[in-house]
């Protein structure tokens, strides 16, 4: 199966941004699929940005993750 993460653009420089992950995770990402601004919430998935999401999705698909992550730690 795979999954796409939110994370927030901290950076862009053309085609590559830099994105936040949260926990201080920062990584590059190819943002060529979609219009991505500094301070939006990207879909990301092997290293591209595939879809812009609105604040409110994103805090949504974040608190699931975390939620998924606390209960693999027991």
């Amino acid at each position: 199966m795979c999954l796409a993460v939110p994370a927030r653009v901290v950076e862009v420089n053309g085609d590559l941004a830099r994105v936040d992950f949260g926990g201080g995770v920062i990584r590059e990402v190819n943002v060529s699929l979609v219009d991505a601004k500094v301070g939006d919430y990207v879909l990301v998935h092997a290293g591209y940005a595939i879809q812009v999401l609105d604040e409110e999705e994103a805090e949504e698909t974040l608190a699931l993750w975390k939620e998924i992550l606390e209960s693999e730690e027991g």
